[in-house]
Protein backbone atom coordinates (compact mmCIF):
# COMPACT_ATOMS: atom_id res chain seq x y z
CA UNK A 1 0.00 0.00 0.00
CA UNK A 2 1.41 3.44 -0.95
CA UNK A 3 2.02 5.93 1.84
CA UNK A 4 -0.08 8.41 -0.10
CA UNK A 5 -2.37 7.83 -3.06
CA UNK A 6 -3.97 10.62 -5.07
CA UNK A 7 -6.89 9.31 -7.11
CA UNK A 8 -8.55 11.18 -9.96
CA UNK A 9 -8.22 14.58 -8.27
CA UNK A 10 -9.89 17.60 -9.86
CA UNK A 11 -9.50 21.14 -8.53
CA UNK A 12 -10.70 24.49 -9.87
CA UNK A 13 -9.76 28.03 -8.96
CA UNK A 14 -12.79 30.01 -10.07
CA UNK A 15 -13.52 28.94 -13.63
CA UNK A 16 -10.01 27.63 -14.24
CA UNK A 17 -9.37 23.91 -13.91
CA UNK A 18 -5.95 23.52 -12.26
CA UNK A 19 -5.92 19.74 -11.74
CA UNK A 20 -7.84 17.46 -14.07
CA UNK A 21 -8.45 13.85 -13.00
CA UNK A 22 -4.94 13.81 -11.50
CA UNK A 23 -3.50 10.59 -10.05
CA UNK A 24 -0.14 9.68 -8.48
CA UNK A 25 1.31 7.70 -5.58
CA UNK A 26 4.20 8.11 -3.16
CA UNK A 27 5.60 5.01 -1.51
CA UNK A 28 7.03 4.74 2.01
CA UNK A 29 10.61 6.09 2.21
CA UNK A 30 10.40 7.25 -1.42
CA UNK A 31 11.54 10.56 -2.86
CA UNK A 32 9.06 11.43 -5.61
CA UNK A 33 9.83 14.57 -7.62
CA UNK A 34 7.15 16.52 -9.48
CA UNK A 35 8.26 18.67 -12.40
CA UNK A 36 6.41 21.19 -14.51
CA UNK A 37 6.44 24.79 -15.65
CA UNK A 38 5.02 27.59 -13.53
CA UNK A 39 1.23 27.55 -13.31
CA UNK A 40 0.79 23.84 -14.01
CA UNK A 41 -0.58 23.04 -10.54
CA UNK A 42 2.45 21.74 -8.66
CA UNK A 43 2.05 23.97 -5.62
CA UNK A 44 -1.73 23.60 -5.76
CA UNK A 45 -1.31 19.85 -5.43
CA UNK A 46 1.01 20.34 -2.45
CA UNK A 47 -1.57 22.59 -0.76
CA UNK A 48 -4.30 20.02 -1.40
CA UNK A 49 -2.24 17.23 0.15
CA UNK A 50 -1.39 19.43 3.16
CA UNK A 51 -5.02 20.51 3.56
CA UNK A 52 -4.43 24.26 3.36
CA UNK A 53 -7.37 26.61 3.86
CA UNK A 54 -9.39 27.03 0.66
CA UNK A 55 -7.91 23.93 -0.98
CA UNK A 56 -10.45 21.13 -1.22
CA UNK A 57 -10.82 18.98 -4.35
CA UNK A 58 -13.90 19.18 -6.53
CA UNK A 59 -13.69 15.42 -6.98
CA UNK A 60 -11.31 12.55 -6.35
CA UNK A 61 -9.60 11.28 -3.21
CA UNK A 62 -6.39 11.73 -1.25
CA UNK A 63 -5.52 8.66 0.82
CA UNK A 64 -2.80 8.61 3.49
CA UNK A 65 -1.89 5.14 4.74
CA UNK A 66 -5.18 3.96 3.25
CA UNK A 67 -7.29 6.62 5.01
CA UNK A 68 -9.23 9.20 2.98
CA UNK A 69 -8.10 12.60 4.27
CA UNK A 70 -10.05 14.94 1.95
CA UNK A 71 -12.00 16.49 4.82
CA UNK A 72 -9.23 16.59 7.44
CA UNK A 73 -8.01 20.03 8.47
CA UNK A 74 -4.33 20.90 8.24
CA UNK A 75 -3.56 20.32 11.94
CA UNK A 76 -5.08 16.84 11.82
CA UNK A 77 -2.99 15.97 8.77
CA UNK A 78 0.06 17.24 10.62
CA UNK A 79 -0.75 14.86 13.49
CA UNK A 80 -0.83 12.00 10.97
CA UNK A 81 2.74 12.88 10.02
CA UNK A 82 2.36 15.20 7.01
CA UNK A 83 4.34 18.45 6.99
CA UNK A 84 5.36 21.00 4.38
CA UNK A 85 8.18 23.45 3.64
CA UNK A 86 6.70 26.50 1.94
CA UNK A 87 8.23 28.41 -0.97
CA UNK A 88 8.15 31.49 1.29
CA UNK A 89 8.84 30.41 4.90
CA UNK A 90 6.67 31.88 7.65
CA UNK A 91 8.25 34.30 10.12
CA UNK A 92 7.71 33.61 13.82
CA UNK A 93 8.15 36.79 15.82
CA UNK A 94 9.31 36.34 19.41
CA UNK A 95 10.70 32.80 19.16
CA UNK A 96 14.35 31.80 19.00
CA UNK A 97 15.76 29.38 16.46
CA UNK A 98 16.52 26.98 19.33
CA UNK A 99 12.91 27.00 20.59
CA UNK A 100 11.54 26.76 17.04
CA UNK A 101 13.54 23.59 16.39
CA UNK A 102 12.45 22.09 19.72
CA UNK A 103 8.69 22.60 19.33
CA UNK A 104 8.02 18.87 19.04
CA UNK A 105 10.88 17.36 21.04
CA UNK A 106 11.42 19.44 24.17
CA UNK A 107 14.89 19.04 25.61
CA UNK A 108 16.39 17.71 22.37
CA UNK A 109 19.61 19.17 20.99
CA UNK A 110 18.75 20.96 17.72
CA UNK A 111 22.38 21.61 16.76
CA UNK A 112 22.53 18.57 14.47
CA UNK A 113 19.62 19.79 12.34
CA UNK A 114 21.20 23.20 11.77
CA UNK A 115 24.48 21.59 10.76
CA UNK A 116 22.62 19.42 8.24
CA UNK A 117 21.33 22.52 6.45
CA UNK A 118 24.71 24.27 6.49
CA UNK A 119 24.19 26.66 9.42
CA UNK A 120 26.43 27.06 12.46
CA UNK A 121 24.59 26.24 15.73
CA UNK A 122 26.83 28.68 17.60
CA UNK A 123 25.74 31.53 15.34
CA UNK A 124 22.05 30.71 14.91
CA UNK A 125 20.54 28.92 17.94
CA UNK A 126 20.21 32.17 19.89
CA UNK A 127 18.86 34.25 16.99
CA UNK A 128 15.19 35.08 16.54
CA UNK A 129 13.11 33.74 13.65
CA UNK A 130 12.14 37.16 12.33
CA UNK A 131 12.68 39.68 9.54
CA UNK A 132 16.35 40.06 10.46
CA UNK A 133 17.02 36.68 8.84
CA UNK A 134 17.54 36.58 5.09
CA UNK A 135 15.22 34.53 2.89
CA UNK A 136 17.91 31.89 2.46
CA UNK A 137 18.52 31.68 6.21
CA UNK A 138 14.80 31.28 6.94
CA UNK A 139 14.52 28.60 4.27
CA UNK A 140 17.38 26.63 5.81
CA UNK A 141 15.95 26.99 9.32
CA UNK A 142 12.55 25.81 8.09
CA UNK A 143 14.15 22.73 6.53
CA UNK A 144 15.96 22.07 9.81
CA UNK A 145 12.64 22.32 11.67
CA UNK A 146 11.03 19.76 9.38
CA UNK A 147 13.95 17.39 9.88
CA UNK A 148 13.42 17.78 13.63
CA UNK A 149 9.73 16.85 13.26
CA UNK A 150 10.66 13.46 11.72
CA UNK A 151 7.50 13.36 9.56
CA UNK A 152 6.14 10.41 7.61
CA UNK A 153 5.71 12.68 4.55
CA UNK A 154 7.69 15.87 3.94
CA UNK A 155 6.33 18.09 1.18
CA UNK A 156 9.17 20.26 -0.13
CA UNK A 157 7.83 23.00 -2.40
CA UNK A 158 10.81 24.49 -4.25
CA UNK A 159 13.23 23.90 -1.33
CA UNK A 160 16.01 25.46 -3.41
CA UNK A 161 14.25 28.82 -3.90
CA UNK A 162 16.05 31.65 -2.12
CA UNK A 163 19.19 29.57 -1.67
CA UNK A 164 22.33 30.10 -3.73
CA UNK A 165 23.58 27.50 -6.16
CA UNK A 166 26.62 26.75 -4.00
CA UNK A 167 24.38 25.36 -1.27
CA UNK A 168 22.36 23.01 -3.49
CA UNK A 169 24.35 20.15 -1.95
CA UNK A 170 22.90 21.08 1.44
CA UNK A 171 19.39 20.54 0.04
CA UNK A 172 20.41 17.19 -1.43
CA UNK A 173 21.84 16.23 1.97
CA UNK A 174 18.55 17.16 3.68
CA UNK A 175 16.53 15.05 1.24
CA UNK A 176 18.92 12.14 1.79
CA UNK A 177 18.48 12.54 5.55
CA UNK A 178 14.70 12.34 5.22
CA UNK A 179 14.96 9.14 3.24
CA UNK A 180 17.49 7.57 5.61
CA UNK A 181 15.19 8.30 8.56
CA UNK A 182 12.30 6.54 6.81
CA UNK A 183 10.39 9.65 5.71
CA UNK A 184 8.87 9.99 2.26
CA UNK A 185 9.49 13.19 0.31
CA UNK A 186 7.15 14.87 -2.17
CA UNK A 187 9.65 17.12 -3.95
CA UNK A 188 8.74 20.05 -6.18
CA UNK A 189 11.75 21.57 -7.92
CA UNK A 190 13.12 22.90 -11.20
CA UNK A 191 16.77 22.06 -10.57
CA UNK A 192 18.10 19.01 -12.37
CA UNK A 193 20.84 18.40 -9.80
CA UNK A 194 18.19 18.07 -7.09
CA UNK A 195 15.85 15.93 -9.21
CA UNK A 196 18.65 13.38 -9.60
CA UNK A 197 18.26 12.32 -5.97
CA UNK A 198 14.63 11.29 -6.52
CA UNK A 199 13.63 7.63 -6.72
CA UNK A 200 10.90 8.60 -9.15
CA UNK A 201 10.01 11.72 -11.11
CA UNK A 202 6.72 12.73 -12.71
CA UNK A 203 5.87 15.66 -14.95
CA UNK A 204 2.63 17.61 -14.79
CA UNK A 205 1.11 19.38 -17.78
CA UNK A 206 -2.43 20.72 -18.15
CA UNK A 207 -3.31 19.37 -14.73
CA UNK A 208 -2.30 15.77 -15.47
CA UNK A 209 0.74 13.52 -15.30
CA UNK A 210 2.29 13.14 -18.75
Amino acid sequence: MPLIEIKKLTFRAGDKKILDDFSMTIEASEVHALLGTNGTGKSTLAYLVMGCEGYRPESGEILFEGQVINDLKIHKRAKLGITMAWQEPVRFEGISVRDYLMLKHKGADPSHYLEMVGLSPELYLGRMVDKCLSGGERKRIELASILALQPKLAILDEPDSGIDMLSTQDIVNVISAFKESGSSVFLITHRQEIVLIADRASQICNGKIV
